[in-house]
């Protein structure tokens, strides 16, 4: 089987270096491709490095919202210029209310000229969002959307806006993270989540899975502060095959599908 990844961040420091090693961990894995998002103006040479070297990197750009406050005058001729750099996507970009202490003025501006900017290049995009989940469907209803779609990455907002934003063209990325015990809400959620619409994702080095679950351990060479593996995405699958009431094979086949429609083949 040919395993998908819609979401990491390989490129994080916390991973020290150690790409090579964790790739072939990957390859162990079968994991086939990696969606790698860098989400501010720092992370996107190190991306962009790692799609060079690594064919199972598709690399995307875009500034996080978390990072909008810290962006430069010339962001938006940055970010251009690394789209243009080798076949990629947009993202990680987004809103967020939810961080304690990170300004909303500002949010909406960066996103929609993201996005604008997905459209205009027919490029996948790869969205953020936490509790924005209302004001990101208005906006996405009044703008032109990219032909492929868009993926919501992590998607946890209501059950009953899943067919809404499936209507827009959304993909929704279930992470292990939702097999913690207290996530019920969310994996109920993902139970009405379309199968062509479905795609998986680690988050890799954030949100880990239970450890009962947890076939790849991995700490930061720094602070010992445990990370989540890349190759814990063969984890994830088990996983959400199990929580769907499907077999692997077949899990496997519709996820392959539906990434290879959103992000392209290789």
């Amino acid at each position: 089987m040919r395993l998908y990844d819609a979401h990491n961040h390989l490129q994080d420091d916390r991973f020290g270096g150690r790409a090579a090693e964790l790739l072939s961990a990957c390859d162990r894995e079968g994991v086939a491709r990696m969606v790698v998002n860098g989400v501010c103006a720092v992370d996107w040479p190190p991306v962009l490095e790692l799609a060079r070297r690594y064919p199972q990197v598709l690399p995307s750009f875009g500034l996080h919202p978390w990072y909008v406050g810290e962006r430069t005058s010339d962001w938006q001729q940055q970010l251009a210029y690394f789209l243009d750099q080798v076949p990629s996507a947009v993202g990680e970009i987004g809103l967020d209310r939810w961080k304690p202490g990170l300004a909303y003025a500002g949010q909406e501006e960066v996103f929609l000229w993201q996005f604008r900017l997905a459209v205009e290049r027919d490029r996948p995009v790869t969205l953020h969002c936490l509790q924005a989940w209302g004001r990101l469907h208005d906006l996405l209803r009044q703008l032109p959307r990219p032909r492929r779609g868009f993926l919501l990455h992590s998607y946890g907002g209501p059950q009953e806006m899943v067919p809404a934003f499936a209507q827009l063209g959304a993909y929704f990325s279930f992470p292990g993270y939702y097999a913690q015990e207290r996530k019920a809400r969310q994996r109920a959620t993902f139970k009405h989540v379309p199968p062509d619409r479905l795609l998986i994702e680690t988050d890799a080095p954030d949100q880990p899975l239970p450890e009962a679950l947890n076939a790849h351990s991995l700490s930061d060479a720094v602070t010992g502060q445990a990370l989540n593996h890349p190759a814990n995405l063969g984890a994830v699958y088990r996983f959400a095959a199990e929580l769907l009431g499907e077999p692997m094979e077949s899990l496997a086949a519709q996820v392959e599908e539906n990434f290879q429609r959103l992000f392209g083949p290789r």
